[in-house]
């Protein structure tokens, strides 16, 4: 839902995007939809149920099986196949998002799965041939679906489409869904119109809480190769193979405007990183924060290509110290820019080892104590008009999205811990609650107070200005509550020290991670020397160097097993 405003908000064309039923089925969410003009479409997720009984496959099958054979045999235990589904199904099993498409039913307990891409690991990451439960997806029909999105394209309408299939939070990409080469494919067989396929990258940061930010950048178009329009009709294996050639070159060009690294932490490491390596006197912009990152997850996924995973020690060891330090400013609940400000005063004045004295230590905590009081006092000025007017929406919105974060993280196979889901819900518990809060308002003072009509009329539509302007202080006042934390944990003696002990901890890990940077910089080329990148090229090439590290890794197993 957010995803479609913030590009909406970017971009100067009318877009239609693919919405799923499920969402446009929901109040709020489908008139908004309605308005924009979105084509609603019925995913088989959204219709999944658990199959009865269980299902192993016999994993030595595949392994040994040849080339021409893209069939897996399923076995059963309590199964109703014959009943429960139907060649076209799809079935997915626990922990996965894939769904594995049913080729033949051959009994209750007996059927057979197409081999695609991506099975492979799906069946290895299960406890096979141990028996495991399954989800069934009923094939749906897209004909409708495919039939507008090809009008409004013939039409020179742009037409908005979520690759992997819904929203997550994970730090990178789902596997791509067809649908998107079959549209494409098909304007050009149909219309003739080679349409530009243009990625849009949207990284947010701290998007959950209050006034999170966004990035959003537009990369360049993919377009389909003419000449593989006849392998497309064709159909069969051509078709799978020039749909899924292009929907590899587009998953390439999504990678380009996003910072994608393999989990959590090492999203942490290199935003942590990133922030050391940079000038302290720099001001940052969200652009400049986007490419340093993107930098800094392609170096880190080259390094590892080139070393084959096994990162040297003294890499290993910077990598934890740089976790810890960023772990250190969690608990302390500082930030990196406030440590800066540190290493400029006398944190352990009054202690012995300084040789300060009391009346000084006196002097100085009394100075801290002001600046407590100073930011306290803003602080209270900027809550007073929100604590009226957004304060009870805030909470409300918080604690519904929550709810609605727990509830989507149950029923969901990728999300990680649900971020993506509080932000769309606290925008639309918002968009109903704000209303209603300034209509109870109004009925208050329409009711308990003396004011006529037009004094009334003028306090009910100063809500929208003053709810802006209350947006706007309580904005300033969050970042002096920042601004206090450092000050409230000087008076604390434990925290002192460890605040003491930041700036040196900084300089040394700053010194060391540019000392790596140098030495390995030279080694990545346009990463570590350009100003400007195609990152489309970048990403590609470091698909390519992946793909020939697998190989290798897979030949010398080969060879392993031989000697064996």
């Amino acid at each position: 839902f957010m995803d479609g405003l913030m590009i909406m908000c970017t971009c100067q064309r009318n877009i239609s995007y693919l919405v799923a039923a499920k969402s446009w089925n929901r109040p709020i969410v489908g008139h908004l939809a309605w308005a924009m003009g979105a084509v609603p479409v019925k995913r088989a997720q959204d219709s999944a149920k658990r199959g009865s009984g269980n299902v192993t496959i016999d994993v030595k099958q595949i392994t040994a099986q040849d080339s021409s054979n893209t069939l897996i045999k399923v076995v059963g235990k309590g199964t109703k196949f014959t009943s429960e589904i139907k060649a076209g199904d799809k079935i997915r099993f626990p922990k996965s998002a894939l769904g594995i498409k049913v080729e033949s039913i051959d009994g209750d307990e007996s059927m057979s799965l197409k081999l695609e891409d991506g099975v492979l690991e799906v069946i290895s990451s299960q406890p096979f041939p141990e028996y495991a439960p399954f989800d069934i997806l009923p094939h749906i029909d897209q004909k409708d679906v495919y039939q507008n999105v090809l009008e409004r394209l013939a039409s020179g309408g742009t037409i908005g489409i979520f690759p992997e299939g819904g929203s997550h939070d994970r730090t990178d990409l789902l596997p791509l869904k067809v649908g998107v080469s079959l549209i494409a494919y098909s304007a050009l067989e149909k219309d003739g119109i080679n349409v530009p396929i243009v990625p849009v990258g949207l990284n947010y940061f701290r998007a959950h809480r209050f006034r999170g930010k966004v990035t959003v950048e537009f990369g360049s178009p993919t377009y389909i190769e003419p000449s593989t329009l006849e392998d497309y009709k064709r159909g069969g294996s051509d078709k799978r193979r020039v749909c899924n050639a292009l929907l590899g070159r587009i998953e390439d060009s999504m990678r380009s405007v996003i910072v994608s690294v393999p989990d959590y932490e090492k999203l942490q490491m290199i935003h942590a990183a990133r922030r050391l390596y940079r000038e302290d006197t720099e001001t940052e912009t969200a652009e400049q924060r986007q490419d340093m990152g993107r930098r800094f997850a392609e170096g880190y996924k080259r390094m590892l290509l080139k070393v084959k995973g096994d990162l040297p020690e003294e890499w290993l060891n910077l990598q934890s110290r740089i976790l810890s330090y960023q772990k250190e400013l969690n608990q302390l609940g500082i930030k990196d820019y406030q440590v800066v400000g540190l290493d400029h005063e006398e944190v352990e004045i009054g202690s012995e080892t300084q040789g300060h004295g009391k009346g000084e230590t006196v002097l100085h905590r009394m100075n801290i104590m002001g600046h407590i009081v100073h930011l306290l006092f803003i602080i209270v000025l900027a809550a007073l008009p929100s604590m009226l007017l957004n304060f009870p929406v805030g909470m409300a919105s918080r604690i519904y999205s929550n709810r609605r974060r727990k509830v989507a993280l149950a029923a969901s196979k990728v999300k990680i811990k649900g971020y993506d889901v509080m932000l769309s819900e606290r925008v639309l518990c918002s968009i109903v609650l704000v209303p209603t809060l300034w209509m109870i308002y109004g009925l208050i003072l329409f009711f308990f107070t003396n004011l006529d009509g037009p004094s009334l009329a003028v306090c009910f539509t100063c809500f929208p200005l003053f709810s802006y302007w209350s947006i706007m202080a309580t904005e300033e006042g969050m970042a002096d509550v920042k601004d206090l934390r450092p000050y409230v944990m000087r008076m604390i003696p434990s925290a002192r020290k460890r605040l003491a002990a930041l700036p040196a901890t900084r300089k040394a890990l700053r010194a060391d991670l540019r000392a790596v940077i140098r030495h390995i910089g030279p080694s990545l080329g346009d990463i570590y020397y350009e100003k400007d990148v195609n990152w489309q090229e970048i990403t590609t090439e470091t698909k390519r160097l992946s793909t020939i590290s697998s190989e290798i890794t897979e030949e010398t197993k080969a060879e392993g097993k031989k000697e064996d």
